[in-house]
C-alpha cells in the first residue's frame, strides 16, 4: 500500500513537471536530470511583496556571481524540450522516487532488527547507555556538516545548470573542508572533556562516549558526502552507505560477536561496530562521490561567493541542527539526569513511532524541486493543488504504517525484552504527535524550498525551546512517559504553527483542508446546476 502511495506522489510530481514545462537536462551530462530547483525568490501572496536573498522571480532569471565576481543574470530555461524528453523525465523522476522509498523502507526495517539485536544482546542498561551517545554523536555530527549537506544540493545542480563550474567547484571545495574542520574540532574538544570527566563517569559510559567522539568524523563525512552525491543525481549510492551499509555491518558484526566469540557485548563493544561501519560507509559514500564526479568540474579554479552563500546557510545550519536536537532531545535529557535505562526505552519508542513519518519523507523528495520551481514562477494555484495533493499521500501513507504499528506494539517490545515493556505506552504517545505531522504534510520542505528558510528556522527554533523545557518538567512530574506527552505536544504545536504561517504568508491552505474546501465548493455547484 505505501509503494502505491509512493508511486501516486511521483506520478503526481511529473504530472506538475510535465504540465509546467519544467523538466530541463543539464548541459554538458547526457541523460541526467536536473534534481534541484535553482534558486528562488520568496514566495508570497499573490499581493504581497516578494523579498529574496535571490534574483526576481517574475522572469526566471537570477543573479549569480560570475567567475571574475560580477553578476550576470542567468536565464534557466524552464521549459521541456521535446515530448520525448519529457517522457523520459517523467520515468526518471518516478523510478528515483520509487527507489528511494525502498531504500528509505529497507533502511528502517533493517534499523528496526539491528535495534531488536542490540538491545536484546546487551540488556536495557547497556542499550541505555547506546541510545545516549548516539544522540550526542547524531547532534554534534549534524551540527559538524554546518548545512553543506542541504545546501549542497540547491548550489551545485544551479551553478553546473547556468554553466558556472568553477562556483560549483568553489562550493564543494570550502563546504568539505569546513565539514572535516569542525568534525575533527568536535571530536578533540569532545575527547578532551570526556577524558577530564572520566574519574565520575560510568566506565562503560566513558568508552563509549571515547569510541563516539572518535567515530563522529566518520559519520560528518557520510552525511556531507551523501548530500554531494545527490547533488550530482546518484541518489541511490547517496543513501545505500547511511542507510543500508552501516546498519547492515552493524548487525552482522553483532552476530558474528555473539555466536563466533565469547566477548562480553555491552554498550562499549556495539561503539566499536559502530565505528568499524561508519569508516566504511564514509568510504563507500567517497568512492560514491569520485565515480558520480561531473566532467566539468575537472577543468577550471574554484571560485567562492561568501556573500551568496551565507544567507541561506545560516538559516540552513539552525534548522538541521535543531533538527536532529528536537529527535533527541528526550533521550538526551533522560540520560544526562541520569535515567539512562529509560533513555534507552525511550529512545527505541521513538524509533518506530517516527516510522510513520516515512511516507512524508519520501513524498518530500519527489516534491521539493516541483516546490522551488513552481515558486520561483509564483505559481501559487498551482502549488496549492500539488501541496494538498502531497499532503493526502503523506496522510494515507502515515496512518497505513499507525495502524499495524498500534495492533502490534506490545509484540515489538516483547521482542526487546522484558526490560522494556514500558516502551508500549511511549510509541502509543508519540504516534499521536507523529499522526498530526504527517497529516500536515511536507512543510518544511514547502518552506524551505519556497525561500522562506529564516521563517522555518526560526518556527522550529521556538518549538524546540517549548520541547526543552517541557521535558525537563515532564521528566519532573511524570519521568520518561512526561518527556514522551511533552515531545508528541511540541510536534502538534509545530505543525500547527507552520500551517497558519503558510497560510498567512504564503496563502495557501494545509492539504487536508484545501482539498475539503474544495469538495465543499464543488457539491455547492452542484446545487446551483
Amino acid at each position: 500500500m505505501a509503494t502505491v502511495m509512493l508511486k501516486g506522489a511521483a506520478k503526481l510530481v511529473c504530472q506538475e513537471a510535465v504540465r509546467g514545462q519544467i523538466g530541463k537536462r543539464m548541459p554538458g551530462r547526457s541523460g541526467s536530470i536536473a534534481t534541484e530547483a535553482p534558486p528562488v525568490a520568496s514566495l508570497g501572496k499573490p499581493d504581497s511583496p516578494r523579498m529574496s536573498i535571490f534574483g526576481p522571480a517574475e522572469t526566471a532569471e537570477f543573479d549569480l556571481a560570475t567567475v571574475n565576481g560580477t553578476a550576470t543574470a542567468s536565464s534557466v530555461d524552464l521549459g521541456a524540450r521535446t515530448p520525448g524528453d519529457t517522457h523520459g523525465l517523467t520515468q526518471r523522476l518516478s523510478h528515483a522516487s520509487l527507489w528511494a522509498f525502498f531504500i528509505y523502507m529497507a533502511g528502517a526495517a533493517l534499523t528496526f532488527v539491528t535495534q531488536v539485536a542490540i538491545a536484546r544482546m546487551v540488556g536495557p542498561a547497556s542499550y541505555g547507555i547506546y541510545a545516549y551517545v548516539f544522540a550526542w554523536i547524531a547532534l554534534l555530527s549534524y551540527g559538524a556538516t554546518l548545512g553543506f549537506h542541504v545546501a549542497v544540493m540547491r548550489f551545485v545542480p544551479t551553478y553546473l545548470t547556468t554553466k558556472q563550474p568553477p562556483m560549483a567547484l568553489g562550493f564543494i571545495m570550502l563546504g568539505a573542508k569546513a565539514c572535516i574542520a569542525a568534525a575533527l574540532v568536535i571530536s578533540l574538544v569532545g575527547i578532551l572533556l570526556v577524558t577530564q570527566e572520566a574519574d565520575e563517569l560510568d566506565p562503560e559510559l566513558a568508552g563509549s562516549l571515547l569510541i563516539g567522539m572518535a567515530t563522529l568524523p566518520l559519520v560528518t563525512v557520510y552525511l556531507a558526502g551523501g548530500g554531494l552525491v545527490r547533488a550530482f543525481e546518484a541518489l541511490i549510492s547517496a543513501l545505500l552507505p547511511e542507510r543500508i551499509v552501516r546498519d547492515g555491518l552493524v548487525l552482522t558484526l553483532l552476530c558474528g560477536a555473539a555466536y563466533l566469540t565469547s566477548w562480553r557485548l555491552d554498550a562499549v563493544a556495539v561503539m566499536w561496530m559502530l565505528f568499524i561501519a561508519s569508516a566504511v560507509a564514509a568510504s563507500i559514500t567517497a568512492f560514491a562521490s569520485w565515480r558520480h564526479w561531473p566532467v566539468e568540474l575537472n577543468f577550471g579554479k574554484p571560485a567562492y561567493a561568501f556573500r551568496e552563500w551565507w544567507p541561506s546557510l545560516l538559516p540552513i545550519v539552525i534548522m538541521v541542527f535543531i533538527d536532529t536536537l528536537m529527535n533527541r532531545t528526550a533521550v538526551m535529557l533522560l540520560g544526562w539526569d541520569g535515567y539512562v535505562k529509560d533513555a534507552g526505552i525511550f529512545s527505541a519508542a521513538a524509533n518506530m513511532a517516527m516510522l510513520i513519518a516515512l511516507p512524508r519523507v519520501a513524498v518530500s523528495s519527489a516534491f521539493a524541486p516541483t516546490i522551488a520551481r513552481l515558486s520561483a514562477r509564483n505559481d501559487v494555484a498551482r502549488l496549492q493543488t500539488v501541496f494538498a495533493k502531497a499532503t493526502i499521500l503523506s496522510c494515507a501513507g502515515g496512518l497505513a504504517l499507525a495502524m499495524p504499528l498500534l495492533m502490534f506494539t506490545e509484540t515489538i517490545f516483547h521482542l526487546l525484552g522484558s526490560g522494556f515493556s514500558s516502551g508500549v505506552e511511549l510509541t502509543r504517545i508519540l504516534v499521536v504527535g507523529q499522526l498530526i505531522g504527517v497529516a500536515a504534510g511536507p512543510q518544511q520542505q514547502l518552506l524551505t524550498m519556497a525561500g522562506h528558510e529564516r521563517a522555518a528556522a526560526t518556527l522550529m527554533a521556538v518549538s524546540a525551546v517549548i520541547n526543552i523545557l517541557g521535558c525537563i518538567a515532564g521528566i519532573a512530574l511524570d519521568g520518561v512517559v512526561g518527556a514522551a506527552i511533552s515531545t508528541s505536544a511540541m510536534l502538534i504545536f509545530w505543525s500547527i504553527s507552520q500551517a497558519v504561517y503558510i497560510h498567512v504568508r504564503l496563502g495557501i491552505l494545509p492539504g487536508v483542508g484545501w482539498t475539503l474546501k474544495a469538495r465543499v465548493r464543488s457539491e455547492q455547484s452542484d446545487k446551483v446546476l
